[in-house]
């Protein structure tokens, strides 16, 4: 059975009271290797404490007295790895406080385990091409890109944006199947520039052999 993401919802450590005192939540950091951690104020969650933060704050106070420099970032038992692969990015953490649709503390997530979750979808884990494309930002569709790996007997096992520009967008696909040939080849039919190297890429075969052809002409 494959495991959800859900199942990697961790509770070992309970969280922070905001009437717990400075030098213990400094020992508490000091014992783990956490960026940040939840702080609950009559078990309600009012953000998470920064492991560098706290160096700077006096030990005889409370965590209550620095509510202004927690931060309120967390996800929803719900969300997708990717919004809370996002979430861990933008926050520079490596935890991140879970909440149910009550807004009740449920645990946390670690880092490390979504990217051991990441690495078990088919996107890494099975065997398959990956392919960037690049085309003008208003002129890409996932619904051609889709259209053009499947009409060549091709399967998607992923894709995302991969880069951005104001005129252009980088699409990374991995593709299971299929002639990677003629994705390829039709890919460039529709326009995107086909920016990753293949070996089974005729058209770049084609012209490499050319250039070869024509400098030992230019050398004799």
């Amino acid at each position: 059975m494959v495991a959800a993401l859900i199942d990697y919802l961790n509770n070992d450590f309970k969280p922070i009271d905001s009437n717990d005192l400075i030098i213990d939540t400094k020992v508490f950091f000091d014992e783990g290797n956490y960026s940040h951690f939840a702080v609950l104020e009559n078990n309600v969650y009012i953000g998470s404490i920064s492991a560098d933060d706290i160096e700077n704050f006096d030990d005889d106070k409370k965590v209550s007295d620095y509510k202004y420099n927690l931060e309120g970032f967390f996800v929803r038992n719900n969300n997708n790895w990717l919004d809370v692969l996002e979430v861990f990015a933008k926050n520079n953490s490596n935890i991140v406080p879970v909440l149910d649709e009550n807004n009740v503390y449920s645990g946390y997530y670690q880092l490390e385990d979504v990217v051991k979750f990441f690495n078990e979808t088919p996107f890494l884990k099975e065997k398959g091409s990956v392919i960037v494309v690049e085309k003008g930002i208003l002129d890409f569709s996932f619904g051609q890109i889709t259209q053009i790996i499947e009409s060549n007997n091709g399967k998607i096992l992923g894709l995302f944006v991969s880069e951005t520009s104001v005129s252009n967008v980088q699409i990374t696909i991995k593709i299971a199947f299929g002639s990677i040939n003629q994705i390829i080849q039709t890919f460039r039919r529709y326009d995107y520039q086909i920016l990753s190297n293949h070996q089974e890429d005729n058209y770049l075969s084609g012209l490499l052999e050319r250039s070869e052809y024509l400098d030992k002409y230019l050398n004799i």
